[in-house]
């Protein structure tokens, strides 16, 4: 459908659109023109190409939304771009990135090696110990209001400049750092732990002289280091030897690439086959291998022994790497070290920790610069009053100063202070046990969020497959009826004497069958339907053989193979407790637990063949003759077995229903069963066999053996000759596995997306496991299509596809990794665009750079808050690139939780994360901001009148220890307890996500909202100040005690204005500010009048300015709740 889509060149305001119809041109005519793809626009549908209002034309493009650099750009924030980009190449030039090369790496030989390789480290940390200071005070000052205060501060060392005391300035700037230092001092030495304690885990690495104990961070390109089972590898390494007899052995990758399945590597055959373990230094060898790279799925190297006549080569793959960071699951292994630190493959992908500002942080920063500003101005305008008389320039930068308080500096301190509460409530919370706040600078994202990334596996589901259903066509069994399967093969094995028979009728490529004792009779032609028990046998037998997975016993196998194997031991003793079975796949795992549990047992493999054991004890061997592994292409896999009692072959496949309905002979059944198990959100599996004579299978082999030597399009002609076996295959059965949900996915996931979250599901896993998940977790509502986005490899095909997506209309998108890149590499804006109108994304083989890069698109080209969630190594690049990185320990350890910016231990956390603590959080610290900044602008605002009245002088209205008292002792208690206050209860909150679409609008802290507190910082100033003025007597010193102790009562009774639950330790905080004065006015007697202040005209004349500048207030606030409540009121209600 996608190739008939036609591609225009447009050009605005042209009436006549020419367009080229794709029939005529193939992929390969647009990958060669370039130049005309540049012109031709994605289009929606037809109508497109007659209407020139076309919604493409609205498309905003990427080029041209680039601004024009000019002053103003320079002003508004390009000097801080310029800045960063100086600091950026300095510290280029200082460190000299070395050029990765390609290297030989001679075994055991260290010395040999012909460059200085990094250090085998782990480093976290931000900085050290010269950097910490400048670089703590760096991300400080970047900030307009700390510099700000900097250079205010350092104005008192001037003469002229002079306000007030030095301490009333540089304290409050000091504390501010102090505490900063102290958090990220904290911060840096609990990293640097962490790094410590990976950095000194003890490995033995092989001498000439023997073992020694050598450190992680000693570890040197070219050494040979033995890891135990269960034993992290310290470094990429190549594979050179096992104590597994079969020269294999499995290792976890889940913190490398976030699948849990276990990954089969194979060892060097020469150096494998080595009779003992010294003999390593006694050959003449080494690795030749490619520049370290970022694709953890691909290696390309060669194997040379020069001591050899003549000389062995091998070459080696993805199959011979022990990649840094993956665990040895089974066995002991040797390996030679390539790459070490910085120059492996987890660290290559991993992007390096950023210091994350809030956007609330940014919001306050924009008000900042707008009342100076408005400081600036009101500076102006007092000097221009004056006539510019004298040295008015001096007068300017004294009023400057006298009116810095409009932007306070307590601002900070507040806002950090409240940060830290939020986290300590956050890991307080009964209801989120377990839940860790490890960045305390931002929880206030948690409640701006509109794109939540996820990982799938550990994080959505549990990653525990369960054999659910087994159906033959005509029956289907669940879970509650297997007990009728295992007493259908209990009956077919039940006589030894009649196993031959029941193997012959199973295998042979006969039609003629025998009746088998407990079975019905059959009927001799094979197109007669057999009895169920017959077709049961066959397709457990089916499930039982057609695998990868291997099954291992515990044992003390050494290395160098001086005790005995564990094939060996395994020989002896099928026993089942100390059984586990390994696989690349969960899925094959599940299916042969499932079979064992139904009596066929696979209790031992090798490369060249398996056994069985019956439920009458009998041990049946099968030969492995050919095994066809899975591939994401060919969604199938098969094995040609040769039975050991009766030598039939039969070939056996399963595989994606997708790929083997074409395959299997002509049935009514499949295509519906299918759909119903993937409805109830199984992983299906078609199982089917063919019967091979000798001479078809001597056939097949010499033109396969040919095919796999062929030089050109080997791939191809593999994939043929294969296929020539795959034709009308019987059908045997259709098994339905499920992947555990975590608990409560599907309720949270509902939860966010009905607070207007936007999901994406990142996942390393394979398409149709990924596509099954996001159905069965109702990541994509039942109701929803599903566009797959076909596989593309250029610019020509991409163009097409996008063209076929941007005609469908609400629905979810899956796409791999690979179209993804391609997508990105030619139409980046218009791909994020489209995909951003989806409700729901997959994105499925994604490498752990690619999840962070989809991060930065989107964060690059919506301009919302995004949060990354995962629970795997392979999610920390994601999580660090995220506005807010959450974490969860799992089974897959806690890489991604230490890297996180807070850490859960289950996905359904996150829902009251968000709702009740982002909610909490944001709300308040909008509400402490404001406040803290109209504590600063009332008292700019009564200086401002203070000084027009008394002739523009430049003197301050109170000194010393009343404005230091002021933003501390005296208020900073009931304006703290806002972080306590809350506008809806949790349960109302998890009740109502709706709610939290408001929060994302950022209503809450907006020039609106800042106007509001603006126009109310003027009328109360205003007020405080006239009515003292009016109001005084006869001295000076009665305007300062009637109007600052009217201020502080004002600013009293404007916290409990602004409270909307209330907190028994916010009335404390009133009264407890409130006795602080009253008890300090004893002492300031160099500010007040003892003798006035017990006056009852004092009283009276301070109540009545009280009342005037907060009554009207109480009244509108009344009005409003009445009129115009919100709507989390109405709920309240």
């Amino acid at each position: 459908m996608a190739d008939s889509i036609p591609l225009n060149p447009m050009r605005k305001g042209s009436g006549k659109i020419a367009y080229y119809n794709t029939a005529r041109h193939s992929r390969y005519s647009l990958e060669d023109e370039p130049s005309n793809l540049d012109e031709m626009p994605l289009m929606m549908s037809e109508e497109g190409f007659e209407n020139d209002e076309s919604d493409y034309h609205t498309l905003p493009r990427a080029r041209a939304n680039q601004r024009q650099r000019g002053l103003g750009w320079l002003l508004m924030g390009g000097w801080k771009i310029l800045c960063g980009s100086c600091c950026d190449c300095l510290a280029r030039m200082c460190r000299r990135t070395k050029e990765l090369k390609a290297r030989t790496v001679w075994l055991g030989h260290p010395e040999k090696c012909e460059e200085r390789y990094p250090k085998n480290a782990i480093k976290n940390q931000k900085y050290n110990f010269f950097t910490f200071v400048p670089g703590v005070l760096y991300q400080q000052f970047k900030f307009f209001l700390n510099l700000y205060f900097l250079v205010v501060a350092c104005s008192q060392f001037v003469p002229d400049l002079k306000i007030g005391y030095l301490y009333t300035y540089w304290a409050p700037l000091g504390f501010v750092m102090a505490v900063t230092m102290v958090r990220e001092a904290v911060d840096e030495v609990r990293r640097y732990q962490r790094d410590k304690e990976m950095n000194s885990q003890l490995y033995s690495k092989l001498t000439v002289r023997g073992k020694v104990q050598v450190k992680s961070s000693d570890i040197q390109v070219g050494d040979l280091i033995i890891v135990e089972k269960n034993q992290r590898i310290p470094a990429d390494m190549i594979f050179l030897r096992t104590s597994e007899k079969t020269g294999s052995c499995f290792i976890r990758t889940d913190q490398l690439d976030g699948e849990t399945d276990w990954k089969l590597k194979v060892a060097v055959v020469c150096t494998h086959r080595l009779p003992a373990l010294g003999d390593l230094f006694s050959i003449n060898a080494y690795v030749y291998a490619q520049k370290p790279q970022l694709d953890i799925h691909s290696f390309e190297g060669n194997f040379t022994r020069e001591d050899g006549d003549p000389q062995i080569h091998e070459s080696l793959s993805i199959d011979h790497t022990l990649w840094a960071s993956t665990i040895v699951a089974s066995g002991t292994v040797i390996g030679v070290v390539i790459y070490t630190g910085k120059e492996t493959r987890s660290v290559l992908n991993t992007s390096s920790p950023k210091n994350k500002v809030g956007l609330l942080d940014l919001e306050l920063n924009r008000l900042t610069k707008a009342l100076f500003l408005a400081q600036v101005v009101l500076s102006i305008v007092m000097v221009a009053v004056q006539g510019f008389v004298g040295p008015w320039f001096r007068n300017l930068f004294r009023f400057i100063v006298l009116f810095s308080y409009i932007i306070p500096i307590s601002l900070r301190v507040n806002l950090d202070m409240g940060k830290s509460a939020y986290g300590w409530m956050i890991m307080k919370d009964e209801n989120i046990p377990g839940t860790v706040v490890r960045t305390s600078t931002i929880p206030e994202e948690l409640g701006r969020l509109v794109y939540l990334l996820t990982d799938k596996t550990g994080t959505l589901t549990q990653n525990e497959m369960i054999f659910k259903r087994l159906h033959l066509g005509t029956v289907s069994y669940g879970t509650d009826t297997m007990d009728e399967i295992q007493s259908h093969i209990g009956r077919s094995y039940a006589q030894p004497s009649s196993q031959t028979q029941q193997s012959n009728s199973s295998t042979s490529s006969t039609p003629s069958r025998k009746p088998q004792p407990a079975q019905a009779p059959k009927a001799a032609a094979p197109k007669v339907r057999r009895s169920v028990s017959s077709r049961i046998h066959e397709a457990v037998k089916a499930i039982a053989l057609c695998h990868n997975v291997t099954p291992v016993y515990e044992s003390h196998a050494s290395v160098n193979g001086e005790t005995e194997s564990t094939a060996a031991e395994a020989d002896q003793d099928f026993s089942d407790d100390n059984r586990t079975y390994q696989a690349s796949s969960p899925d094959e795992v599940a299916l042969v637990r499932w079979t064992e549990s139904v009596g066929l047992t696979l209790v031992n493999r090798d490369l060249t063949s398996l056994q069985l054991k019956t439920p009458a004890g009998q041990v049946l061997t099968y030969y492995i003759l050919q095994i066809f592994p899975f591939t994401s292409e060919s969604k199938r896999m098969g094995i040609i077995i040769r039975e050991e009692t009766t030598g039939d072959i039969t070939f056996y496949m399963k595989g994606a229903d997708v790929a083997m309905a074409s395959i299997v002979q002509y049935n009514d059944w499949l295509e519906e069963e299918c759909g119903n198990m993937a409805r109830e959100g199984l992983r299906t599996l078609v199982v089917a066999k063919k019967s091979l004579s000798e001479e078809q299978y001597t056939d097949f082999e010499n033109r396969y053996n040919q095919a796999k030597l062929s030089i050109h399009d080997r791939a191809l002609k593999v994939s043929a000759v294969v296929e020539s076996l795959e034709r009308e295959m019987e059908l045997l059965c259709l098994t339905g596995v499920e992947d555990q949900l975590q608990a409560d996915v599907r309720p949270t996931l509902e939860l966010l997306r009905n607070a207007g979250i936007k999901i994406w599901m990142l996942t390393g896993d394979k398409l149709e496991t990924a596509t099954c998940i996001a159905k069965s977790s109702h990541l994509v509502s039942r109701s929803q299509d599903i566009h797959v986005f076909r596989s593309v490899s250029n610019r020509g095909e991409a163009h097409l596809e996008l063209n076929a997506f941007r005609r469908k209309h609400d629905c979810a998108l899956v796409i791999s990794g690979d179209s993804l890149e391609v997508c990105l590499r030619y139409y980046e804006h218009e791909f994020v665009e489209l995909a951003c109108q989806c409700p729901a994304v997959v994105c499925c083989r994604c490498s752990p750079t690619q999840k962070a890069q989809i991060v930065h698109l989107l964060k690059q080209h919506t301009a919302n808050r995004t949060c990354a969630i995962g629970d795997g190594g392979n999610d920390v690049s994601m999580i660090q690139a995220a506005d807010c990185g959450i974490g969860i320990e799992g089974k897959e350890g806690k890489q991604a939780s230490l890297a996180a910016d807070f850490s859960i231990t289950q996905f359904k956390h996150i829902g009251r994360l968000l709702m009740v603590h982002g909610r909490n959080s944001y709300k308040r610290s909008a509400a402490l901001g404001q406040f803290v900044m109209h504590r600063g602008m009332i008292i700019s605002t009564m200086q401002a009148v203070f000084s027009s009245i008394f002739y523009f002088a430049s003197v301050p209205l109170y000194q010393g220890f009343l404005m230091v008292g002021y933003s501390t002792i005296y208020t900073m208690f009931p304006v703290f307890s806002l972080v306590l206050d809350q506008d809806v209860k949790p349960e109302m909150a998890l009740l109502y996500p709706e709610l939290y679409k408001d929060l994302t609008k950022g209503r809450s802290l907006s020039f609106k909202t800042f106007l509001i507190w603006v126009l109310i910082s003027i009328y109360q100033g205003g007020i405080l100040m006239y009515g003292a003025l009016v109001l005084f007597e006869s001295e000076f010193v009665h305007v300062v005690a009637i109007s600052f102790t009217a201020l502080i009562l004002t600013e009293l009774l404007m916290v409990a204005l602004n409270i909307r639950t209330w907190h028994w330790l916010m009335v404390l905080a009133e009264f407890l500010s409130l006795g602080c004065y009253i008890a300090s006015l004893a002492f300031l007697n160099e500010y007040f009048d003892l003798g006035f202040i017990t006056t009852p005209a004092f009283l009276w004349k301070v109540s009545v300015i009280t009342v005037v500048s907060c009554l009207p207030l109480y009244i509108i606030k009344y009005l409003k709740r009445k009129f115009s409540p919100p709507s989390y009121s109405k709920l309240s209600s």
